[in-house]
């Protein structure tokens, strides 16, 4: 093990490793990863999704590069809200992209839609070259959440938007103690039963508690370069959404 050490879940790994442990949980639960994500939440993530994209608001013409958005959930609502605007989709799991084209929405925005396997932590992309910047569910598997971060900075244009959708933290601790307890018992087991796969839902439990507090994570933001960062709770606390500009 190298002297640079990270979490996956609830172990310490060396940071080398922790990249392809994710991507074989993202591959183990790609086919029945949006399935999953509705039983899991009782659909609520659609209208954390849809709120995300009424603050983001997107307008006629963006380029949007929505990361770790394998099924392509972010980008078709993005496409359907902004006339002329086109979208990057990247993930570093190639199966969640398939998933994502074949979804009927990719048939129908194929012209405006790319797919890309990629690191969030080092884009195969120019800098400078997009309007808006979003990862939904995902940050909290990069192995170093403030690399993906400059990464993000550095691929928006000037007056563009970071927009950051992730699980995160209850202010009110008996709250947070009975999600935990939903979360521990409830969802590996869900996990079982629709994928045949506990322990992947097991580590996505366990990052949501590693993952860090709203104001820590908005830090983390700031120290990018971004200006303007705001967050939003969602579901008191559930998950959050943060926003930060390019200024």
């Amino acid at each position: 093990m190298s002297d640079k050490t990270t979490h996956f879940g609830f172990r310490t790994v060396d940071e080398g490793e922790k990249a392809g442990m994710v991507h074989g949980v993202f591959t183990s639960v790609a086919s029945r990863y949006d399935i999953m994500n509705d039983l899991m939440s009782a659909g609520i993530h659609r209208l954390w999704k849809d709120g995300m994209m009424d603050w983001l608001a997107p307008r006629p013409g963006q380029r949007l590069l929505d990361v770790a958005g394998g099924t392509g959930d972010i980008a078709f609502r993005f496409l359907k809200r902004a006339a002329g605007s086109k979208a990057v989709v990247l993930d570093m799991t190639e199966s969640m992209l398939i998933s994502g084209r074949q979804r009927a929405d990719a048939g129908n925005m194929a012209d405006r839609l790319d797919w890309v396997v990629g690191d969030a932590m080092a884009l195969p992309l120019p800098s400078n070259s997009f309007d808006v910047y979003t990862i939904s569910f995902g940050i909290r598997n990069v192995t170093r959440v403030q690399d993906a971060l400059n990464e993000a900075y550095r691929v928006l244009r000037p007056g563009g938007r970071l927009m950051v959708l992730e699980f995160s933290h209850l202010p009110n601790a008996a709250m947070q103690k009975a999600y935990d307890a939903y979360s521990f018992n409830v969802i590996p087991a869900m996990g079982q039963m629709v994928t045949g796969d506990r322990d992947s839902y097991q580590y996505l439990v366990e990052s949501i508690r590693k993952f860090p507090d709203q104001e820590t994570f908005a830090e983390m933001i700031r120290t990018a370069g971004f200006d303007l960062v705001k967050y939003r709770n969602l579901s008191m606390g559930i998950a959050a959404l943060h926003s930060g500009w390019k200024i």
